[in-house]
């Protein structure tokens, strides 16, 4: 089953392509183990104003028309965030790492968030291209994800990898291509957790 099956039918790996953590548990294990008895100070690494990458993976798509990645950059923004990045990539394993590998490189993106390419069918490339990247990866994204998902698509969360990971201190969220996907994954996780999470992979750089 392709991601295109994921949420109402709309295409995961975005054929919608070209144009330009741990939750609840978090702050008790997992990714900061060292703050027990230190609530206080869990969320001081917090960066509240965080610059984002937006990657739409897709091969038919470009800027002008892709309600996926407008939905993330929406969110985004009415979170306080600004988004210093949108562009379409192309479904190629090669264009996808590069582009990932690019926003950790530049230096004015806090976190990227991908949208298509996670489901199941052969040019579903991103999470092969991603993972390759990730110095640590965050597999409560997409337990999380797919559990909320649930409740709209039921067993078809079978066919969605969504995933996350850190790249060169920065969060990578990659989210299948459909637009109620990318909302759900946005509002319900990345809003949340992506300034905290993205303190804490940079903290020890500081």
């Amino acid at each position: 089953m392709s991601d295109h099956d994921h949420h109402d039918g709309a295409d995961d790996h975005g054929h919608d392509h070209h144009g330009e953590g741990d939750g609840s548990h978090g702050h008790h294990h997992g990714d900061d183990d060292h703050s027990h008895g230190h609530d206080h100070d869990h969320h001081h690494h917090d960066i509240d104003d965080l610059e984002a990458a937006v990657l739409t993976i897709s091969s038919t798509r470009d800027v002008d028309d892709d309600p996926a990645g407008d939905a993330v950059a929406e969110l985004l923004r009415e979170a306080g965030h600004s988004v210093s990045v949108r562009r379409v990539v192309d479904d190629d394993y090669d264009e996808i790492q590069t582009a990932v590998a690019r926003m950790a490189d530049r230096g004015d993106v806090d976190v990227t968030v991908t949208t298509g390419g996670t489901g199941v069918t052969p040019d579903d490339r991103t999470v092969e291209a991603a993972t390759q990247l990730f110095e640590k990866t965050l597999p409560g994204f997409g337990e999380l994800f797919r559990r909320l998902s649930y409740d709209d698509i039921g067993t078809k969360v079978v066919g969605t990898r969504a995933t996350a990971g850190v790249v060169d201190g920065m969060p990578t969220f990659c989210l299948p291509g459909s637009e109620n996907a990318a909302r759900l994954g946005t509002a319900e996780i990345i809003v949340p957790e992506a300034p905290h999470l993205t303190g804490l992979a940079r903290r020890d750089a500081e």
